[in-house]
């Protein structure tokens, strides 16, 4: 597994576009950064290629690269961000992607007929299903306007609560064809429907408020937030090797583990 990062030099709380995120409530920059450090370390250690691209300055939020595209079938999808504080981003990660080859899809702003979309954050693989999250940063009609998408293998999956306010807050993917997820941040037609293409385990909801959903999955290593001991000790017992990171920086911003990541292959 290939993944994106980019170091937090710039991450702060300078402004407020989920629930979580309070501009009196100030990241702690070290902690950050040591936190940050320790989920690179633990990605290499269970046998992930990571690679990074610069921050900027300005961009606090640069380093959830997730929400910065999604690797589709060989190709890049780049974002089309809700918020103007992110927007900035779009160039640094478009140029990045087409230095390193990648066949970039990106239609420029004016063509996008009003539609967001935010990457990885919102749409995420099951086997070759596509789970696509929609409600509160990523518009519907992105996906139903996408002539590239196999919209055969397309599961929709609309959010209904707004601290979660990404599908990856709220879902993870831990196999081809099974994936945690706190069921109440769905509506209830949605939940139906994703019951239907996957085998669920379901996070209690002082665990999800953690962010035990914003995890990672590689091989048979599961990594997650911490003070997440319940569904850690279901992980178990189905033969993962569970490992938690702090993420309490990140948190504050309305981020964890996944959401610092972006898978690449």
């Amino acid at each position: 597994m290939k993944i994106l990062m980019c170091r937090p030099d710039f991450f702060a709380i300078e402004y407020e576009i989920n629930p979580w995120m309070k501009v009196a409530q100030k990241a702690n920059l070290s902690m950050a950064v040591s936190q940050w450090e320790t989920l690179y370390q633990t990605l290499l250690q269970c046998g992930a290629l990571v690679e990074l691209v610069e921050p900027e300055a300005g961009l606090p939020d640069m380093t959830f690269t997730a929400n910065a595209g999604l690797f589709y079938q060989n190709k890049m999808i780049l974002a089309h961000f809700k918020f103007k504080e992110r927007q900035g981003e779009e160039p640094f990660f478009l140029n990045w992607f087409q230095q390193r080859g990648f066949e970039v899809i990106n239609l420029p702003r004016p063509l996008r007929q009003d539609t967001v979309f935010e990457g990885a954050g919102d749409a995420l693989l099951l086997g070759d299903t596509l789970f696509a999250g929609y409600g509160f940063r990523t518009d519907r009609a992105f996906y139903e306007q996408a002539s590239y998408l196999n919209q055969q293998k397309i599961v929709y999956c609309e959010l209904s609560n707004p601290y979660f306010y990404h599908l990856d807050t709220c879902f993870c993917p831990i196999n081809d064809t099974t994936a945690i997820w706190y069921p109440a941040a769905f509506t209830k037609a949605s939940q139906q429907a994703m019951a239907k293409h996957a085998e669920l385990i379901a996070v209690e909801e002082t665990e999800a408020k953690h962010f035990a959903c914003n995890a990672i999955a590689v091989n048979h290593h599961i990594i997650m937030p911490t003070d997440c001991p319940v569904i850690s000790a279901k992980l178990k017992t189905l033969g993962y090797t569970v490992h938690h990171c702090d993420m309490r920086e990140y948190l504050k911003a309305g981020g964890a583990c996944k959401c610092l990541t972006l898978r690449i292959d």
